[in-house]
């Protein structure tokens, strides 16, 4: 796996490369600024770009804004964002697939952080359950999530993790059965009908996250 790394503290720059390097992941580029992580995707095509959200020039969301733009060029790019703090703002447009949003913190937990990059290479989403509880937070009185009864609030909150069916009956100690079961209520009462163009799963994310 090749990666390009997108953070202007050099010591978490070249620390985030070690750990890579640790895990058998190969960083092409490291930079420092949203234009010169634009350019190293254009250059090297890597498959993953971890990204900071704010570098400079005014360390407040240019890494979130660098990453839309990769994404609105090439939509399926794999992104793992990193923040210190839950940037509300772009979160809600970045997730969906291949799209990984973690909080800084996470990366002490090495084995995490590593399962997060190459689930995200991979194509899934990762998000941090922080981002997960203050998106939620947003959330109106009346809107259709208030419908889902607590145990399907649940499997929703674990399929935004990025959850398989079958972590999720591991993780509720329920058989997978019973949690399609749940997941069919989730669909029934966010009126996701079956389309052969929509993904559900992802659509009922997003309606969890306030998009």
């Amino acid at each position: 796996m090749r990666v390009v790394i997108a953070e202007d503290s050099v010591l978490l720059r070249e620390g985030l490369a070690r750990l890579l390097a640790d895990g058998g992941i190969e960083t092409v580029a490291a930079v420092s600024d949203g234009s010169a992580l634009e350019a190293a995707v254009r250059e090297h095509d890597p498959d993953l770009a971890i990204v900071d959200v704010r570098m400079p020039p005014t360390h407040t969301d240019e890494g979130l804004r660098a990453a839309l733009r990769v994404r609105e060029a090439r939509p399926d790019f794999p992104i793992l964002v990193l923040s210190q703090y839950v940037e509300e703002r772009y979160a809600g447009d970045l997730i969906g697939k291949a799209v990984g949003y973690l909080l800084k913190e996470r990366v002490a937990d090495v084995a995490e952080f590593l399962e997060a990059v190459r689930q995200v290479a991979a194509g899934g989403t990762v998000i941090d359950p922080e981002v997960v509880v203050q998106l939620l937070s947003r959330q109106r009185r009346g809107a259709p999530l208030d419908t889902l009864s607590p145990r399907e609030r649940e499997v929703l909150a674990l399929m935004a993790e990025g959850r398989s069916n079958t972590a999720i009956a591991a993780r509720l100690v329920v058989t997978e059965g019973a949690v399609e079961k749940h997941i069919s209520g989730i669909f029934a009462k966010l009126a996701l009908g079956p389309a052969p163009e929509d993904h559900r799963r992802v659509l009922a994310v997003l309606t969890y996250l306030g998009r």
